[in-house]
């Protein structure tokens, strides 16, 4: 059931500023009219609505089919897979999507009547609320590393034993945290800037949303349980009792994550509470977050596995994967390559989120989005804490 995160800085210029018109110029406030003038300016306004309404229409009309033959040929695609039988350049779309060149819609020289006041912007979550839910909630504090080597260490170790690879690790690592990401660091916080604000609660290496946290303790909550169950084997004195009192937490927040259907969004919703911010203080935790950042990955290299492809995927295959979902993810990455050059990156993204990935709709299709995506990895890899990492695998 995971989904990406999308909480990337690489992103994150895809976003516009709302305030923009639809032409992207800004409206400076203007003189309110009156008689005549108003009167003109109420003519021309529609004059211009119905202009922009026609336009706009015909836009939308093609535009849904251009995404419902995306939706059919994906589905067709499936089915080809179930029967193995090899893909050909017809069964994707090979044009790209339908962009709007008409009018802008107009300003009515009406101003509308007064609302009610906007609800107040929603306010993300950072690691200080993170570890507030975890004490509030199941009277739990990570137990943080003492240096970033130490959580980098320990990341590595699990990472390695889950049969990742360490270039996956690495490169996948430099692009989501960019390349010198603390354990803790947020998305939005990864380069000192003034007034710096988060912009997802994805956090870590890898990157995790609290929704992330929920869905992967409600799904693989078992793996967690055996990996500090045997350490609780191993250890002794006050780390023996340290370890029983986090596998007696995580046994707690795993039937929370549980209380709600398996899905998606119910997972999301679950991830905005109190108590799900609490869960996703376990990747601050020294034992337990390399073990939920490494199976977001490892969530992607089975789900790979079980549906044929068995060779090591690359870090940017990989990361496709958490970029556009599981599903989506290994259609492009299973695509033979000779293909990959001609395929528009659309045929891998839902609409909406299409038009919100500015890289994907640059990079159009498969082998750029891979090219752009390995050519940020490569520079990500060069710095200090990719490095770091590099040195701590086995």
């Amino acid at each position: 059931m995971r989904r990406s995160s999308l909480s990337k800085v690489w992103l994150a210029g895809a976003i516009m500023a709302a305030t923009l018109a639809p032409n992207g110029e800004s409206h400076a406030a203007t003189e309110p009219l009156s008689g005549v003038q108003l009167e003109a300016a109420i003519a021309d306004y529609k004059a211009k609505l119905e202009d922009y309404t026609q336009a706009r229409q015909a836009y939308d009309q093609e535009a849904k089919a251009y995404w419902t033959t995306v939706a059919d040929k994906r589905r067709a695609r499936n089915e080809k897979r179930r029967g193995q039988q090899p893909f050909v350049l017809t069964d994707y779309v090979l044009t790209q999507p339908p962009v709007y060149r008409g009018p802008p819609e107009p300003i009515n020289p009406v101003p509308p009547p007064p609302g009610p006041p906007p609800p107040p912007k929603r306010v993300i979550p950072v690691v200080a609320d993170f570890l507030q839910a975890a004490l509030e909630q199941f009277d739990f504090q990570p137990q943080m590393p003492q240096s970033e080597i130490e959580y980098k260490r320990a990341y590595a170790k699990v990472a390695a034993a889950a049969g990742l690879t360490r270039e996956q690790a690495v490169r996948i690592y430099g692009f989501e945290s960019g390349g010198n990401g603390r354990y803790d660091v947020q998305a939005g916080l990864e380069y000192p800037r003034p007034n710096p604000q988060a912009i997802s609660t994805a956090l870590g290496y890898n990157q995790l949303l609290s929704t992330n946290s929920v869905e992967l303790l409600a799904e693989q909550g078992e793996r967690f349980i055996a990996a500090i169950a045997a350490k609780v084997t191993a250890a002794n004195g006050p780390r023996k009792r340290q370890l029983e009192r986090k596998l007696t937490v995580l046994r707690r927040m795993i039937a929370v994550s549980r209380s709600v259907p398996d899905e998606w969004g119910e997972h999301e919703k679950l991830g905005k509470t109190p108590q799900g911010l609490g869960i996703h203080a376990l990747n601050l935790d020294i034992d337990i977050g390399p073990l939920l950042q490494t199976q977001k990955l490892l969530d992607s290299v089975e789900f790979a596995r079980r549906k044929g492809v068995t060779r090591p995927l690359t870090a940017a295959e990989l990361e496709m994967m958490n970029l556009t979902g599981d599903g989506n993810g290994f259609d492009m990455v299973s695509m033979p390559d000779d293909l990959r050059g001609e395929v528009p990156t659309a045929n891998f993204f839902q609409p909406n989120g299409y038009a919100a990935n500015r890289v994907a709709v640059v990079n159009d299709t498969v082998a750029k989005l891979l090219k752009a995506t390995d050519i940020k990895m490569d520079k990500e890899a060069e710095l200090p804490g990719a490095k770091e990492l590099a040195s701590a695998f086995p």
